[in-house]
């Protein structure tokens, strides 16, 4: 039925283009376009008559551009989801439109299936009617007055110790319905969580820190999902882009964050950069990751000393033993006795598991028969219980089956 079919209004100053997207559009059963405007002005007043689902705005326009319509067309039509289309493709068009306030962006020429999936997509995406919020008592998260959320930085002074491993199954391990968590790859410049999740997309976090105002839908559509629930916030694709991510945009992000999830765990990087110090400054948990052998165990002492002169209380820090095997020779209990720190969890060294998880894409702790994937789980519980009061961690467990 007609009132079935997602409605879509076309606004575009280019006769042609106009013509070939409503052919593009015509023969699908589901979407009908229901105007279409050569100019903004025009576009904004169909907007307000027909009440579209889906907005497709050229970025260009003649007299008033696409950019400056956005907001316009979203108070004449606030479940409308727009679209911005446009020759140009780089970073900063893609900020511009969504700090407007635009639901996704089609780079010109594209495809019909490209068209027609994105309509779809946003359309699934329709923002719901603004809710006050409620006075009554609330968790941390989106819109709430409750506590925001908790950083959890995942860290260690030494490369090659598994912190990106670490980060990416303690952040899926932490995900459940009654919990949002969001994963942030911080170890710039070489970020790696988008193959440990077998996640790619458009956009990164270079792109938020290039904003310089920040707005929780900008946020949100900056993020991947995960088939565990996870939401994921990727490395920059090139070196050069990670300069963006400053201290100050990285505190930006970490404070958006916290509004919006109930867990921000941060994979960071080795080098102690005025962003990564920001990161453990900021953190209410630091994950440290150590491996029995001399050389990191040598680097985590150094950790610790600079800690100690930034006056991190010790509970600040769980330490973690990555990698562990008999054969290597070194005991947790060495270890506690060279650092003066004690072990709060083990990961037993398990190579073809770990490489077959990073080949596939495919996080360890879904492999809960393993003793890696315990060990992981059992990290999970242990941060839980350290961010959390013993209440809402037993009733999370509860409702989650665990």
């Amino acid at each position: 039925m007609a009132d079935q079919r997602i409605r879509v209004l076309i606004i575009d100053d280019v006769p042609e283009t106009r013509e070939n997207l409503k052919k593009l559009l015509m023969f699908e059963h589901d979407v009908e376009v229901v105007g279409v405007a050569a100019n903004a002005e025009e576009g904004i007043r169909l907007a307000r008559n027909l009440q579209p689902d889906v907005v497709l705005l050229d970025i260009n326009l003649p007299g008033m551009s696409g950019i400056s319509a956005v907001e316009q067309i979203m108070e004449a039509a606030p479940l409308a989801q727009v679209v911005m289309m446009s020759v140009q493709s780089d970073a900063d068009y893609l900020r511009r439109a969504m700090l407007a306030g635009a639901r996704d962006f089609l780079p010109k020429p594209f495809s019909a299936d490209e068209l027609v999936a994105t309509v779809r997509r946003v359309h699934r995406m329709r923002r719901p009617p603004p809710v006050l919020p409620s006075p009554g008592p609330m968790g941390p998260g989106v819109g709430r007055g409750g506590p925001q959320g908790k950083v959890v930085a995942v860290y260690s002074p030494k490369g090659g110790v598994g912190t990106t491993l670490i980060a990416v199954n303690l952040a899926v391990a932490l995900q459940k319905p009654e919990r949002r968590v969001a994963l942030i790859d911080a170890s710039l410049p070489f970020g790696d969580v988008g193959v440990f999740l077998n996640l790619q997309g458009p956009r990164n976090i270079a792109d938020l820190a290039r904003m310089d105002e920040m707005d929780p839908e900008a946020f949100t559509l900056s993020l991947l999902s995960h088939a565990s629930g996870l939401k994921v916030l990727l490395a920059p694709p090139r070196p050069e882009l990670a300069e963006y991510v400053t201290a100050e945009a990285m505190k930006r992000i970490l404070t958006m964050a916290r509004t919006l999830f109930d867990v921000v765990v941060v994979d960071t990087t080795t080098q102690p950069t005025d962003t990564t110090l920001l990161i453990l400054d900021e953190a209410e948990q630091i994950v440290l990751v150590v491996t029995p052998d001399v050389p990191t165990i040598k680097n985590a002492r150094l950790f610790f000393d600079v800690i100690t002169q930034l006056n991190y209380p010790p509970q600040k820090t769980l330490m973690i033993l990555n990698k562990m095997d008999r054969r290597f020779g070194i005991t947790a209990e060495m270890v506690e006795q060279a650092l003066k720190h004690p072990v709060g969890a083990q990961i037993p060294w398990d190579e073809v598991t770990v490489l077959n998880s990073i080949n596939k894409g495919s996080p360890l702790v879904a492999q809960r028969s393993k003793p890696i994937a315990q060990a992981m789980l059992q990290l999970a519980g242990r941060v839980e219980e350290l961010l959390f009061a013993p209440q809402e961690v037993e009733e999370v467990r509860k409702r989650s089956g665990r």
